[in-house]
């Protein structure tokens, strides 16, 4: 269903249209972020990771290099989103697993999830705006 989701977003040109509105809203680097962010946490609670790196990926792409945003630290903060993604209802096919694995209800996997969500939040707000964090390793090796 994701995939046919992806497919369906493409035809009808909806990740251009909001390309093209984010550049309109002429916004700093932070507030791009901040964007960002929302996008990929509500496409992520929709969507696999794969569809969305492949119709994301090349419109944020340009937008954040143009804002000054390093490349590495942007693909660092898709991952990441697209990881709280699989933790977060109602398609997040990690609670479907865990809960295979554990015998548990989804609910009862969700609940138990939700501490770690709100750690990982936190942890994605911290590498959104202290990127050194997520560039000190790449920029050791050059």
């Amino acid at each position: 269903n994701a995939l046919l989701f992806a497919h369906v977003l493409t035809t009808e040109r909806i990740p251009q249209a909001i390309a093209e509105q984010i550049i309109a809203w002429d916004m700093s680097a932070w507030q791009f972020l901040i964007v960002v962010n929302v996008l990929l946490l509500v496409a992520g609670a929709f969507m696999e990771p794969t569809g969305i790196i492949l119709i994301l990926a090349p419109i944020l792409f340009p937008i954040a290099t143009q804002l000054g945003i390093d490349p590495v630290h942007l693909g660092i903060i898709m991952v990441i989103n697209l990881e709280i993604g699989m933790v977060t209802p109602p398609v997040g096919l990690n609670l479907f697993v865990t809960a295979g694995i554990t015998n548990m209800s989804i609910g009862q996997v969700i609940k138990a999830a939700v501490p770690w969500l709100m750690l990982l939040l936190i942890y994605l707000v911290f590498i959104t705006y202290v990127p050194i964090v997520t560039l000190w390793l790449p920029g050791l090796f050059g």
